[in-house]
């Protein structure tokens, strides 16, 4: 299997990571079978696909009409998992960050496709090694991590499990490269590079609030104007809806590396309220008064 041999990819899980992840793939030509456990994401995550291609490409001239069509065209919607992979060559995994999960549906995959199929996981910190435990063929289990905004942030984590194929992980460096990215390549390890960083940058934030150090808008204005970092970690997790996954990779990480990852009570608090951020209307910032 080569980056030519590729025409068709599901994509599993089409929620907010995984709708994006297939417009990408439809804009760069290729066709694109979208499942969800639930019908209504997949059709949920057509839409927005729909809406923002006519926002961010349509309307400020960057893509004809025709063209945006023709991106619409090439995304289906399947009912299941078996009838999005037939005909793949490729799947991406996109599905919420339990180990337990991820491990039945790559061994369901792993048993559905022939063994040339290349399965990526865009997992932010779940070790690959771990996720392709069940399968036959963990040599075609591959770590692809994007990050969100999928079609505007330039980097794709790429991890190699244990046992990754040189010819799997060439597949989704050629792919990424494709599709206008930039790659770095890390080995299996909790949190990766990118999320065991940012993670802990959020973490630490939190408990600087937490302790009444200081605030949520100057903890974020601290890493802006003195680190300078585009924009605050903690509004940033609020903008990426990403309360929940902050605090199950620092759980995940905590297991395997230590206490130093416990997640502050303040993240763990605002989980359980469903203060994700902002399509929940709060996370650390209060985003309802706007």
């Amino acid at each position: 299997m080569n980056i030519n041999d590729v025409k068709k990819i599901a994509i599993l899980g089409a929620g907010m990571m995984g709708h994006q992840v297939g417009q990408l793939a439809a804009m760069n030509g290729y066709e694109v079978s979208m499942t969800d456990v639930d019908s209504g994401v997949v059709q949920k995550g057509l839409d927005t696909i729909k809406k923002n291609l006519q926002k961010f490409y349509v309307d400020k001239e960057k893509m004809s009409q025709a063209d945006a069509d023709a991106v619409i065209g090439r995304i289906s919607a399947a009912k299941d998992l078996k009838t999005a992979l037939n005909g793949a060559q490729m799947m991406i995994e996109n599905v919420p960050e339990i180990l337990d999960l991820k491990q039945q549906l790559f061994k369901e995959m792993d048993e559905i496709c022939s063994p040339d199929v290349v399965l990526a996981t865009n997992t932010s910190g779940m070790m690959i090694t771990a996720i392709a435990t069940l399968t036959k063929n963990p040599e075609r289990v591959v770590g692809m991590h994007f990050f969100n905004p999928v079609t505007v942030m330039k980097l794709v984590e790429i991890i190699r499990g244990v046992k990754t194929s040189d010819e799997a992980y060439q597949v989704i460096i050629d792919i990424s490269k494709k599709w206008g990215k930039e790659t770095i390549t890390v080995n299996d390890s909790p949190g990766f590079a990118v999320s065991r960083l940012f993670v802990v940058l959020i973490n630490e934030a939190a408990k600087l609030v937490s302790e009444g150090i200081c605030s949520v808008e100057d903890a974020d204005k601290g890493c802006q104007l003195g680190l300078g970092h585009a924009m605050g970690p903690l509004r940033t997790c609020d903008l990426t809806n990403g309360m929940g996954v902050s605090v199950h990779a620092l759980e995940y990480m905590r297991e395997i590396l230590g206490d130093e990852y416990n997640p502050a009570p303040m993240m763990k608090k605002k989980l359980l309220a469903g203060e994700l951020g902002d399509w929940a209307g709060k996370g650390f910032y209060d985003h309802t008064q706007k």
